[in-house]
This record gives structure tokens, sequence and C-alpha cells, in this order.
């Protein structure tokens, strides 16, 4: 009897320690989404990557126009019988060669973006990252949850950490 007494109350005891532990952790949350874009560093970045991507579309639309051109004057010359059918095939390889050309450089051209991208966002991720441990630690959080996402299925508007971190970032 007495041993169902001190299991009984050890059992009590160790879900009143467990119940404690819970409440004495601390959640927030954010939405990342609306950080970033209010960061002037992503406004910048922005920029940035906007302009560089207006810079190889410009040279990718010029390639288009030498194609468009060659290919104009081939069917013109081509339509009044100036070539025989060596050089037909001659020119139609020359075409389908521009045209490869082309389409490698799109390619080309979206890796140069994600790589462009990667690396002006980076610094200011890494930024984020830094800042939102250190508000962790600093505020006794247990977990801080990103809201723009859809993970979130509770938040008390209290815990919003939002104005904590932009005082931190500087914004």
């Amino acid at each position: 009897m007495k041993i169902n007494m001190i299991k009984s109350i050890l059992t009590i005891g160790a879900f009143m320690i467990a119940v404690l532990s819970v409440n004495a952790q601390k959640f927030g949350y954010l939405n990342s989404a609306q950080l970033l874009s209010e960061l002037p560093e992503v406004k910048s970045a922005d920029s940035d990557l906007e302009a560089y991507q207006k810079q190889l579309m410009s040279a990718g639309e010029a390639m288009v126009k030498s194609l468009e051109t060659k290919y104009t004057a081939y069917a013109k010359e081509a339509q009044e019988g100036l070539f025989s059918q060596v050089e037909m095939q001659q020119k139609q390889a020359e075409i389908e060669q521009e045209q490869q050309k082309i389409q490698q450089y799109e390619v080309e051209v979206q890796n140069k973006i994600i790589a462009k991208r990667e690396t002006l966002y980076k610094p200011i991720l890494d930024k984020v990252k830094t800042a939102l441990e250190e508000l962790g630690k600093e505020q006794g959080y247990t977990m801080i949850f990103d809201a723009s996402n859809g993970s979130l299925l509770h938040a008390n508007e209290s815990e919003d950490v939002m104005s904590l971190i932009k005082t931190k970032l500087g914004i």
C-alpha cells in the first residue's frame, strides 16, 4: 500500500515538473517575408539584381535580333533561289547553331541570376539570422516561429517579435 502511495506521489510530482517546465518555455513568432520587405538592404539588393538581369537580357535580345535578321535574309534569298542545295543546308546549320547558342545563353542567364541573388541575399539573411539568434537568447525565447510560411497554428499577439527584431536590425 505504501509503495503504491509513493508511486502515485512520484507520478504526480513528475507530472507537475513537466507542466512547470512547459509553462516556463517562451515562444515567439514573426513574419519573415514582411521583415525582409522592410529591410533597406533587401530593397537595394532587389534593384541591383534587376539592373543585372536587364543587362543580361539586353545581350540576349541582341542575339535574338541578330538571328531574326539572318533568318529573314536567308528566307528572302532562299525564296529568290539564290542558293544551291548545299548552301541552303549550310545556312540552315548556321541558323540552328545560333538558336542553340541563344538557348544556352538563356540557361546561363538563369544560372547567373540565381547565383547573383544568392550573393546579394546571403549577407542579409545571415544578418537577420544572427539578430534572431541574439534576440532569442537575450529575451529567453525557446522558439521563434515564422508566420509567413503557414507553419504557425496559434500565436498570442503579445509574443510577436517583429518590433524587437526591427529594433535589433536598426529599422
